[in-house]
């Protein structure tokens, strides 16, 4: 071999040196998930996995979608033309539905967004679908090539959303099982909005993070759920740890570090094709729908008007009513049994009434399923010591205790299945909650929140469900809830209302047993 020169070889040592300590010092499941990533030719990992998934589930979406209405329409028009000749023509286009539902985006935001689900693909699906069912129509009959039947047509367009939306969920739940799934993840950045990253990481494993630790030059004392993460060390040393550990993905959060030696790093993490999520300054008032513009190619953050319109409250309106009404209708079964197991397993009135605050600091009586014994609310002096979010300093202000023995055999399983929710849809009908809205606080953790700003989270009513609940429900601290509060109130779409809808359910499924009343 050639000669090394004195550098090359203090750089090799120094390489040795970093890989030596770094494999004493991280956790055992990092090191698996490198080991197993260094076994093969190539580095798979999530957007190499998640975009061949989702393909293969938007072609077969399409192609079951195409075949149903090909056996329930039939080929009668179409020019004479054959069901096979049908079957070869739609083949022929599927290459153009891959590129359509590359153009909307549909096959890149889960490597980029942690947080992304199909219920964040539905307005792209619709759009896709769409644009690709009609166009095809209208050409076929400008052209004169076809003479498609609008019945078929409309049958496609119908299944083809559902079937697509349907199988792209089934292919992000068996890719989130999948190791190639995670993503080895450092925080650069060990201070209070580090450490905040860190702590909301954890709380979703949901989002395939493995988080191996923090990168620092001068890390503030951690808090003592995070006492098990990594000091890396210094910043200078992130290219290296990130060759070494396979790092996928690097959050840029507030740093010591100056901006010139900032930028280095980051351009120097997108040579090695590292994820990199940087928090904004004043994060606090950027919320999901700023927007980005530009002044001679200097970006802005602009951020939208706080008001709510007389429409956007007219369509929020009529969402709850339509979805209440059917809802309570529909349901009228279930609540009724879920009513007869409440009388027949304890003592007491089967609905649960409570004080809450509402819209515009108006109060009102939430109705919930009873899922406690009825002398509960005397006895939570007793097992206040039990509140999960009193211990190691933290917030009395929230109330949760797992496994609370004054709950009732049926409230278990009711508060498993949030079931115990469902009677607010009476709430909703009469006006004072919404589907989707801030937490309904009761009067003391009402009266916590004495910033005018965080008020504003009463300018709408209080819903259901929220970015309070999809993210997290109690496992979220006082303040964050404060805060996702506002941001929703402060960025309402009826959009981001049904996705919230959409999400609700999987995020109940994963959440155990709810704390208190």
């Amino acid at each position: 071999g050639r000669n090394v020169n004195t550098t090359e070889r203090a750089a090799l040592h120094g390489a040795i040196d970093l890989h030596d300590e770094l494999t004493a010092t991280v956790d055992e499941r990092t090191l698996e998930i490198v080991e197993r990533r260094r076994r093969t030719a190539v580095v798979k990992g999530r957007g190499w996995l998640m975009r061949r998934m989702l393909l293969a589930a938007d072609v077969l979406g399409l192609g079951v979608a195409f075949l149903v209405a090909e056996l329930v329409i039939g080929t009668n028009g179409n020019n004479g033309l054959s069901a096979q000749t049908e079957l070869l023509l739609f083949l022929a286009t599927l290459p153009g539905w891959v590129v359509l539902a590359k153009l909307y985006g549909l096959y890149d935001r889960d490597e980029e967004r942690t947080d992304h689900s199909t219920a964040d693909d539905l307005v792209g699906v619709l759009n896709m679908v769409t644009l690709g069912a009609w166009s095809f129509y209208v050409v076929a009959h400008v052209l004169s090539v076809l003479d498609p039947q609008i019945s078929k047509v409309a049958l496609f367009w119908g299944l083809a959303i559902v079937l697509v939306t349907v199988l792209r969920a089934a292919a992000r739940a068996i890719c989130r099982r999948r190791p190639a799934y995670v993503q080895n993840t450092v925080i650069l950045g060990a201070g209070e909005v580090g450490q905040t990253i860190a702590r909301k990481l954890l709380n979703h494993p949901e989002y395939g993070i493995n988080l191996v630790g923090f990168v620092d030059a001068q890390p503030r004392e951690r808090r003592d759920d995070l006492d098990h993460l990594t000091l890396l060390g210094p910043p200078e040393r992130l290219p290296g740890i990130a060759r070494l550990l396979e790092i996928e993905r690097v959050i840029v959060a507030f740093s010591t570090e100056d901006s010139a030696s900032t930028l280095d790093l980051i351009r120097s993490l997108n040579e090695l094709e590292v994820q990199v999520d940087v928090v904004p300054r004043l994060y606090e008032l950027v919320s999901p729908g700023v927007g980005l513009h530009t002044i001679e190619g200097m970006p802005l953050v602009g951020l939208p008007p706080t008001r709510l319109s007389r429409s956007s409250r007219l369509m929020k309106r009529t969402l709850d009513l339509t979805v209440a009404a059917f809802g309570l209708v529909l349901l009228s079964p279930l609540l009724a049994l879920v009513a007869l197991a409440i009388k027949l397993d304890s003592p007491g009135p089967v609905l649960f009434r409570q004080v809450r605050m509402g819209a515009r600091n108006h109060t009102f009586r939430i109705c919930k399923f009873r899922t406690m014994t009825a002398d509960a609310e005397e006895r939570k002096a007793e097992v206040a010591h039990l509140n999960v979010h009193a211990r190691n300093g933290g917030d009395a202000r929230m109330f949760k205790i797992p496994d609370d023995p004054r709950m009732t055999r049926v409230g278990r399983v009711l508060r498993r299945l949030s079931l115990d929710e469902l009677p607010q849809l009476w709430n909703v009908l009469k006006g004072e909650m919404s589907l989707v809205g801030p937490r309904p606080l009761i009067l003391d953790e009402d009266g916590e929140i004495s910033e005018e700003w965080a008020r504003r989270r009463l300018d709408l009513r209080p819903g259901m469900t929220g970015l309070w609940q999809v993210l997290g429900r109690s496992a979220i601290p006082f303040e964050e809830m404060v805060r996702l509060d506002y941001v929703y109130v402060t960025s309402w779409s009826l959009g981001n209302d049904l996705r919230l809808l959409l999400r609700t359910v999987p995020a109940v499924l994963r959440s155990g047993t709810a704390g208190s009343h």
